[in-house]
């Protein structure tokens, strides 16, 4: 039932609609319209390695009419286990164009996860993209009923015969694929590959975390993602084709969000450079680019060094501090020059002009201190500087124009200030795309201020990335934007975002229950957040329905199944994992105080529950609980702190619903305080502190060691290192 009949939708001039596209004709369009000789880039050590469109083009067909001609038929799965790199574009367009369907493994899944994805997904083929990652899988393939075939991207001279693995399983280099293609290529083959493709037909599988922490797979169709594409490009002012707009990549193309984005640049035909997480800082100023995709937490660090810039006191001596200070000597110097009887034109001294000449004009005396003093002069107005131009940055909002003094001020700390601030994004970023969580308001409008263009969307995977999304004159900090074209947003009568148009998901593969609680029979897709519409038509994310939330990474948490592997323990009442929108998972643990003051007990402990909750060997024994309960899950969804809690939850304050569920809403209310100290960095310190306190005074506590099987295969963001 809708909170009102209103239903909203995008407002005029905001994009378009296109509908009917497969992926790969957006490819054959990029290549007539706009012919780029650098249209993707992969950095190697030895330097930046181009692939034109026409190039790029070509290798997805070989590799489509490779795996053809390995029996591989339409329908059929193909599991990318890749790096977010130029590999994983030509094998996720081959695929494609041999109307297979493509289910990317994000690289810091758990082996068991990946393992289960395979599985379920009853993937006839494996791309990976390295000889390292099919080391590290192979062992696992035997579990893999339906695996034929395994594919490594990039290979030695000599890899052949370096593996043991089953002998059901052909393994095959991605360069012999495509040699078997290229050998069957012909004009034909080509029209033959795109005659039997349809917009309608299921492109891809995308596996996210399942409410009882098992991955399920959503699937989206051609027309899903490229009408998604392309209806969020029509919508970017100014956007041009071709290679005058330069796009950094470094997000994982196992994701949807990068991945629709990849698909609208790709049409567009503009220059993508794909890079890594641990490089994206040096390449931002070396390329320069004009596009550029991120995540929140990026943009929270950039913002978080702009401010501590300004707030740092000079680390030199002050003017002040100085013995000597500098105008009673230029005014001596001065009067020594006038007095003397004979000038030469070297020596002519203006005294109106003293005051702006640098004191190395001149030979003083004392000059080391002098110097000091001028120094120390010079990195005060610095700071001063700094402070101000950040202050005016505070005061911005965007969707209001500047004027009057306030609209000077900005113009002159443009030119002082506000250019060094976007000399980190390389001096030449049109747009900022933030998505995957939430961005803080004074953050968008601090860098539109200072002329960085932050445009923040909100989508999900189960929407082909997404619904609303700000964009030229529709740009609001705190919201996620306008309505994208052809999608309707409405609002449930508990507050929650109802989606529906030609990008929401089929559902969830082998899932029809799922299924059927998201899509109502309407076919509005329920997404788990609570939203609210401003009164100008932006929407706004205000709270979490759903018990999963996203990090400001952009990952996932699904929290019930670590909250029930710690409540199994006697020595917890209840757990709440909290982190919605920051950079990790943490944990409030609220113990079970009468085992716990038995434990306390058989530890020689005689103390107050306050002082009980922070003595180092009871936070040794629930660190151990911590640890068990980790296991089995990705690195991003690992608890890295947990706080405990001198309090009960129950019906009677509160904290619990009737059915005996905890109301998360009421519960980061109630404790924010000790939610926000998880994340300073004195926690960071007291609890190093507290582990060296363990290892000296407290007796070893038992634990179990959590296989490999059990463990992320990467920590890094899915990209090459």
């Amino acid at each position: 039932m809708l909170w009102s009949n209103k239903i909203y939708t995008a407002p005029p001039n905001s994009g378009n609609v296109l509908l009917g596209r497969t992926l790969p004709s957006l490819l054959d369009e990029a290549c007539d319209r706009a012919p780029n000789s650098r249209a993707l880039n992969q950095w190697t050590e030895q330097g930046w390695q181009p692939l034109s469109e026409r190039a790029f083009r070509t290798a997805a067909e070989e590799v489509a009419l490779g795996l053809s001609n390995l029996g591989l038929e339409k329908g059929d799965r193909v599991a990318l286990l890749m790096h977010s790199d130029v590999n994983f574009c030509i094998a996720d367009l081959g695929c494609l164009l041999a109307q297979l369907i493509d289910v990317p493994i994000d690289l810091t899944q758990t082996l068991e996860n990946i393992v289960f994805i395979t599985q379920h997904s009853e993937a006839k083929g494996l791309i990976v993209s390295n000889l390292d990652l099919l080391d590290r899988i192979i062992p696992y393939l035997g579990s893999t009923p339906d695996l034929q075939i395994a594919i490594v991207a990039d290979v030695s001279l000599d890899w052949q015969g370096q593996f043991k693995h089953p002998q059901a399983i052909q393994i095959s280099s991605l360069a012999e694929i495509r040699q078997q293609g290229q050998a069957q290529m012909s004009d034909e083959r080509r029209q033959q590959l795109r005659a039997s493709l349809a917009a309608g037909d299921l492109a891809t599988i995308i596996y996210i975390p399942g409410a009882t922490g098992k991955p399920q797979g959503v699937m989206l169709t051609h027309e899903n993602l490229s009408a998604n594409a392309l209806a969020m490009f029509s919508g970017i002012p100014d956007l041009e084709l071709g290679a005058k707009e330069v796009v950094l990549s470094f997000l994982p193309l196992t994701h949807v969000f990068a991945r629709i984005f990849f698909y609208g640049h790709m049409n567009y035909g503009h220059s993508v450079y794909f890079t890594t997480p641990n490089r994206v800082m040096k390449h931002l100023k070396e390329l320069q680019p004009t596009i550029f995709a991120t995540v929140p937490l990026l943009l929270e660090k950039i913002y978080q060094r702009i401010l501590e810039t300004g707030s740092q006191a000079p680390q030199r001596e002050t003017a002040k501090s100085v013995k000597y200070d500098l105008l009673p000597r230029f005014r001596t110097f001065a009067a020594q020059m006038f007095q003397k009887k004979q000038e030469t034109p070297q020596q002519k001294f203006r005294l109106s002009s003293l005051r702006w000449l640098p004191p190395t004009q001149f030979k003083l005396p004392h000059w080391r201190a002098s110097l000091t003093a001028w120094k120390s002069l010079q990195t005060e107005q610095t700071q001063r500087l700094i402070d101000w131009a950040i202050a005016l940055a505070q005061q911005y909002e965007l969707g209001r124009s500047p004027s009057g003094k306030y609209d000077w001020m900005l113009k002159l700390a443009d030119r002082l200030v506000f250019s060094r601030w976007r000399a980190v994004f390389g001096g030449h970023l049109k747009y900022a795309i933030c998505g995957g969580a939430a961005l803080k308001a004074e953050i968008a409008n601090l860098f539109a201020a200072a002329r960085v263009t932050i445009l923040q969307g909100y989508g999900l995977t189960e929407t082909s990335s997404a619904v609303a999304c700000n964009r030229g004159c529709f740009n609001r900090a705190g919201t996620v934007g306008v309505p994208l074209p052809g999608i309707e947003i409405a609002i449930a009568s508990d507050g929650e975002i109802l989606v529906r148009g030609p990008y929401v998901t089929q559902g969830y593969y082998k899932n029809s229950e799922a299924t059927q609680q998201a899509i109502d029979s309407e076919g509005w897709f329920h997404t788990g957040d609570i939203g609210e519409f401003t009164a100008d038509g932006f929407l706004k994310i205000v709270g979490l329905k759903k018990s999963h939330f996203k990090l400001s990474t952009g990952k996932y948490v699904t929290p019930q199944p670590l909250e029930h592997k710690l409540e199994q323990s006697p020595l917890v009442a209840q757990a709440v994992a909290v982190g919605a929108e920051r950079k990790f998972c943490a944990m409030l643990i609220f113990p079970d105080f009468n085992n716990l003051r038995q434990q306390a007990q058989i530890l020689g402990l005689d103390l107050p529950d306050a002082e009980l909750l922070n003595h180092p060997c009871i936070l040794a024994l629930y660190q151990a609980l911590v640890d068990e309960a980790n296991c089995h899950l990705p690195y991003w969804s690992l608890v890295k702190r947990f706080q405990l809690i001198n309090a009960t939850l129950s019906i009677e304050n509160g904290m619990l619903t009737p059915s005996g569920e905890v109301k998360r809403a009421r519960i980061a209310e109630m404790f924010a305080q000790e939610i926000n100290a998880l994340y300073g960095q004195e926690d960071s310190k007291r609890r190093e502190t507290q582990r060296h306190e363990q290892l000296n005074l407290c007796p070893p506590v038992p634990s179990s060691t959590c296989p490999a099987y059990a463990q992320s295969l990467s920590q890094g963001a899915g990209s090459r290192e």
